[in-house]
């Protein structure tokens, strides 16, 4: 079984355990959980940096690598339930990310020297 297609059959599992079906969702309930799911993320993106001593002033910090780990999980946990509430599926995802990567490459093969989203488009 593909890996990604594996993450986002799990995911929607576990999202309909706890009673969040987003076949169901109407765009006010989209809009909801588009942002518990940012605001998820943003929580766990904090508890990422808690993982990396950022505090130059602080000599008891450690690095925590597993628990960064633990963290970028918690992350996709929350990425592949935003994509499924807008509707992606694993392929979808996979496909928008090669467009933008193209993009992004493109990008930096002519220096990034302009901010222009129109290359954004077709994504």
């Amino acid at each position: 079984m593909d890996h990604l297609q594996e993450i986002f059959d799990l995911q929607k599992q576990l999202n309909q355990r706890i009673g969040v079906d987003t076949d169901q969702m109407d765009d006010t309930e989209r809009q909801k959980w588009i942002l518990n799911y940012a605001r998820a993320m943003s929580q766990e993106v904090a508890e990422l940096t808690d993982s990396v001593p950022w505090k130059w002033w602080a000599k008891y910090q450690n690095f925590d690598k597993q628990n960064a780990r633990v963290e970028v999980v918690d992350m996709l946990h929350f990425l592949v339930s935003m994509a499924q509430v807008l509707g992606m599926s694993s392929s979808d995802l996979h496909e928008a990310y090669t467009r933008k990567h193209q993009v992004n490459v493109k990008r930096q093969d002519d220096g990034y020297t302009v901010k222009d989203e129109t290359d954004n488009k077709h994504v």
